[in-house]
């Protein structure tokens, strides 16, 4: 661990960035003096009304009518309202801009390279609405079961044009795991693709996207867009190519800032995902602080995030065109055909803003590749993080071996809100192992049991204020009981995020896990991170993944190991691992059994699921392994022997 922190902003960068002009605007409007970033978020969860009304126009959110009131219920969470009155539109906030910039540059593993500008895609967006307002109408559902391709971009954009709502999966969801999520909303077209590539091999999905469309009776019509050379203009659907013809008026359906936009879903891995139903001006909102604030995303930016169309940070990946700035989408494996797939991709495209996920970031570490010596990464100022915890490691590998004059924030928040709790900062220095800051206007807290705020000791995560991208609800969940029970039941009022984590001495946060992965070995609550961030240090552990087995009466900690091609665990190696969590965590964190695995099941975004792993183990079923990647994992942790004594 350092004893500062391991980068600090260049001072005159960090005085002309977006955070730093709007601070003097929010000192200016407040009347308040505002010398640092605590007395900024300190005034932002004071005074939402005053704080949110300056965003808006700060990033020049569009409206066709102005709000009659900024917030109202200000004491209900949920129940809060924001900006009613106001009418807009989604996509005419994205579509701002209508010039020769690019605004998506688009690349396949397969080394296939697009570039569309604002103008074009402002262009084929008019094309693709002209033909869909025959077949919704607004507050219609349309599903995407597709890649990270433009064709993903035009079709929410036409979507939401017409004030439709999108929701979408990546095609490397099997057919069951998109019943379970576009069976629930009821879509009236389906967009899908006949196939894609992942890790140089073509995969059909032209029979899965048929048996979807057959099985979900409001389904009346599939665009079928070619990516596999594929001939689909059959009686079953229309070639989406056939929609590009003509020159058509972009005309942009007036909604309410809380009519639905995006519907998006749960992991699914203990029963049906959860449809999250998100509304159009707090994800809009949201999304513009989150980009020109917190990463100061400006026009001139190349953004980059490698998602897929399954995940939520597609959706914030996407909102960055109200920025104007040019979107790099990528599709594939990013380690085909080599560890440095995504890293050529970044050089070649002056990527400056490159967001992955820390289980990328732990990969890379793994390989010994040392990017600093083989790659111009000079245009890329921030690299961001998510998806599980950035560990000590991780943040020193991307310091000593990526670039040293770089923002590396690691993020945290989710699907739930659409956006994130905690995240990063281009005024503030980064801390080894902390994610730097709370979000603006986010009211964030780490509680104990009691629900008492705590720093510098592990509990929930929590927010205790309205914010603009709380969902709208659950679909079908018309009282709002199974929405409440997801994030209110625990302290009433207060929204509980289900992640373990510790507010740091800088203010910064570390997440521990989540809570219901928390091991409780002789009731000691323990972070599963805690565990991970040891193994790591172990060469020969490619990754691990740790349960928590019920044991006479008690709770033992079971940690599984998949190795390096060529090593194998035996006593001395699991000796070692020992060691290293007992000397570097505590003695309640060592594992009473380490067992070697082939696989780790992963959700379809590529989680690992502890939970469906501590089920097997004990014999109990897991209720929808079609959320899975690659369900057939789990068969490699039932009756083990090891576990048995």
């Amino acid at each position: 661990m350092t004893e500062g922190p391991i980068w600090r902003p260049d001072p005159v960068r960090a005085l002309e960035s977006n955070m730093a002009r709007f601070t003097e605007e929010a000192a200016r409007v407040s009347g308040r003096s505002m010398t640092g970033y605590a007395d900024l978020h300190a005034w932002s969860i004071e005074e939402p009304a005053a704080f949110w009304d300056l965003v808006w126009h700060f990033t020049d959110v569009r409206a066709s009518q102005a709000p009659t009131a900024i917030l109202t219920n200000a004491d209900q969470l949920p129940g809060a309202r924001w900006f009613e009155g106001a009418r807009l539109n989604f996509a005419e906030n994205l579509l701002r801009f209508d010039d020769d910039r690019p605004a998506l540059i688009a690349l396949l593993e397969t080394g296939e390279r697009r570039e569309i500008s604002y103008a074009e895609l402002r262009r084929e967006t008019a094309q693709v609405a002209a033909w869909l307002k025959n077949h919704i109408d607004p507050g219609d559902r349309v599903a995407g079961w597709l890649p990270n391709v433009p064709e993903a971009v035009t079709a929410m954009l036409a979507t939401t044009s017409l004030g439709g709502v999108w929701s979408s999966c990546s095609p490397d969801f099997g057919a069951e795991g998109a019943l379970d999520r576009f069976g629930q909303i009821e879509p009236k077209v389906l967009f899908a693709c006949d196939g894609y590539h992942y890790n140089g091999k073509p995969i059909s999905t032209v029979d899965k996207a048929r048996q979807v469309a057959e099985r979900i009776p409001s389904i009346r019509a599939i665009v079928w867009i070619s990516l596999a050379g594929e001939d689909l203009v059959e009686s079953d659907g229309v070639a989406y190519a056939s929609l590009l013809e003509g020159d058509h008026d972009l005309a942009f359906a007036q909604r309410a800032f809380d009519d639905p936009l995006y519907v998006m879903y749960s992991s699914g891995t203990t029963g049906k995902p959860k449809c999250i139903v998100h509304g159009i001006g707090g994800t809009l909102i949201q999304h513009l602080k989150e980009h020109q604030l917190h990463t100061d995303l400006r026009r001139d930016d190349r953004l980059f995030y490698f998602t897929t169309c399954g995940w939520m940070m597609w959706n914030w990946l996407v909102s960055g065109l109200a920025t104007g700035a040019t979107l790099v989408l990528y599709d594939g494996s990013p380690f085909h055909p080599g560890p440095e797939a995504l890293l050529d991709m970044a050089e070649q495209e002056d990527v400056t803003v490159f967001g992955v996920s820390a289980r990328y970031i732990a990969a890379l570490q793994k390989t010994s590749l040392k990017p600093m010596e083989t790659h111009d990464l000079s245009p890329l100022r921030a690299i961001l993080s998510t998806g599980s915890p950035l560990t000590h490691e991780g943040f020193r590998y991307v310091y000593e071996h990526v670039k040293r004059d770089v923002l590396l924030a690691s993020i945290s928040g989710g699907t739930d809100i659409i956006s994130c709790f905690v995240l990063g900062n281009p005024t503030l220095p980064v801390w080894e192992g902390e994610i730097q800051c709370r979000g603006l206007g986010m009211a964030v807290e780490v509680v104990d049991d009691g629900g008492r705020p705590v720093t510098g000791e592990k509990g929930e995560l929590v927010c205790t204020r309205p914010f603009p991208s709380c969902p709208l609800g659950f679909w079908n969940d018309t009282d709002g009981a199974k929405f409440r029970a997801a994030y209110f039941q625990r302290f009433p009022g207060i929204w509980a995020h289900g992640d373990f984590a510790e507010v740091t001495e800088h203010d910064g946060f570390v997440i521990h896990g989540r809570s219901d992965a928390v091991l409780n070995p002789g009731g000691v609550r323990i972070g599963t991170a805690e565990i991970y961030r040891q193994v790591e240090h172990v060469d020969a552990v490619l990754e691990s993944l740790c349960v928590g087995q019920e044991w006479e009466g008690d709770t033992r900690v079971v940690l599984f190991v998949v190795m390096r091609p060529g090593r194998e665990l035996d006593e001395a190696l699991a000796q070692q691992i020992r060691q290293r969590i007992r000397q570097h965590a505590s003695p309640r964190h060592v594992p009473a059994r380490i067992v070697q695995v082939a696989d780790i099941p992963r959700t379809l975004s590529g989680k690992i699921v502890e939970l469906a792993v501590r089920e097997t183990i004990h014999g109990r079923p897991v209720q929808n392994t079609s959320a899975l990647a690659n369900p057939e994992a789990l068969d490699l942790y039932s009756n083990l022997p090891e576990l048995e004594s």
